[in-house]
């Protein structure tokens, strides 16, 4: 199974790497940008079980590493490889 996971800053976070990359794109003059926002994605393979099973590890992997959830929210998606 292969696991897709977003995170992205909660509401109400700073994001300065947006900020950064939206200051940016104005300088080079995309003026009509009025917002950019920062996610993280990862893509995690997991062997042998089924889609349930897999959601639930990757949700432990998001709580226990890949997320931070005072600042954080994600999203996973379970697929095949």
């Amino acid at each position: 199974m292969r696991a897709r996971v977003e995170i992205h800053l909660k509401k109400g976070v700073a994001d300065p790497e947006g900020e950064n990359v939206l200051k940016a794109l104005k300088l080079l003059g995309f003026t009509s940008v009025t917002g950019v926002r920062s996610i993280k994605v990862f893509e995690i393979d997991v062997a042998g079980t089924s889609a349930s099973k897999a959601r639930a590890a990757v949700e432990e992997m998001c709580r226990k590493l890949l997320a931070n959830p005072v600042i954080h929210d994600y999203k996973i998606a379970i697929g095949k490889k």
